[in-house]
């Protein structure tokens, strides 16, 4: 009951966004809305400044890795149950019974999930659900919406993400205390995975708000067309086509996260810090400084003028 309560009002709270959209809309077909979800996204950026983000900061440099990492399987465990659900439901029985037995396997011998067991019996995880499914049987995305603290989504991604809400074990435990924690540890748990990505968005994106519309709707649609195909490269879409992005390579990893992005310019600094560490403990010179100590021994060879 309380779980229908909590689907009606996120109902009546799309409604509401559709009705009060009609005076604040925008020249772009894809998000005739633009002012009210300019309006949601910053207050979503100021509620996640002032409260989400420091405590994934805190829960980041308290809680060890490997508990982290836990947290996020199990969770990821319970949404597997979706993705074998829509799995089953765009006509890919093989991959149903594949995402239903990771679910047997690490909700059993994982230990509710903790370890992630199916992975290394190759049980291959999928990446799917209502939203996707809807679009898969040819139900249009509709105008581009920001639903308030669930981020980026889309008329028929937020029925989606809806149906899930209704649907989804956590939030219908009956024990109130119980559910709150767990949807607040969820909540912190994935904004904890992209504080690097969100300080990349910071300093690449000019129009952050743009950057994060374009970024979800290509994401979405890509999921919907390409979902058979082999992933693309970063920032190239299936057919090899350049992503018309701010930053090269944008990807989004789940559609309701705010204010997360993953960049292809990410894994690159990671990848240049892990050389310079190398580089500092075997005492060997990074490339830039092989390079600043070549130039300076040219320097110091070349004949100085009188």
């Amino acid at each position: 009951m309380k779980a229908w309560t909590q689907f009606r009002h996120l109902l009546a709270a799309l409604l509401f966004a559709a009705i009060a959209g009609g005076c604040a809309t925008s020249g772009n077909p894809a998000d005739p809305l633009e002012g009210l979800n300019r309006a949601v996204f910053s207050f979503n950026e100021g509620a996640d400044k002032a409260v989400l983000k420091p405590v994934a900061t805190a829960y980041k440099t308290v809680v060890p890795e490997p508990a982290r990492q836990c947290v996020g399987n199990v969770f990821a465990n319970v949404n597997d149950i979706f993705v074998s659900i829509n799995s089953l439901l765009q006509g890919k029985v093989g991959d149903a019974v594949s995402d239903a037995c990771r679910v047997l396997v690490n909700t059993t011998v994982g230990i509710a999930g903790c370890f992630d067991v199916g992975s290394k019996m190759g049980l291959e995880k999928h990446n799917r659900d209502f939203g996707q499914t809807f679009g898969k049987w040819g139900v249009s995305s509709g105008p581009y919406v920001v639903l308030p603290l669930l981020g980026p989504s889309s008329a028929r991604d937020a029925v989606g993400t809806g149906i899930t809400s209704y649907l989804d074990p956590v939030w219908n435990i009956r024990h109130v205390p119980t559910r709150n924690v767990l949807v607040a540890v969820r909540a912190v748990s994935v904004r904890a995975d992209l504080l690097s990505a969100g300080n990349v968005l910071e300093e690449a994106a000019l129009d952050k708000y743009s950057f994060v519309r374009d970024a979800y709707l290509q994401r979405r649609q890509g999921m919907v067309e390409d979902d058979d195909n082999p992933a693309p490269a970063p920032g190239k879409n299936a057919r090899g086509e350049l992503l018309p992005l701010a930053v090269k390579g944008a990807i989004m990893p789940t559609p309701t996260v705010p204010a997360g992005l993953w960049f292809d310019d990410a894994n690159q600094r990671a990848s240049q810090q892990a050389e310079a560490a190398r580089a500092a403990r075997s005492g060997a010179p990074t490339d830039n400084a092989a390079r600043r100590g070549a130039k300076s021994a040219s320097a110091d060879a070349a004949p100085k003028s009188l």
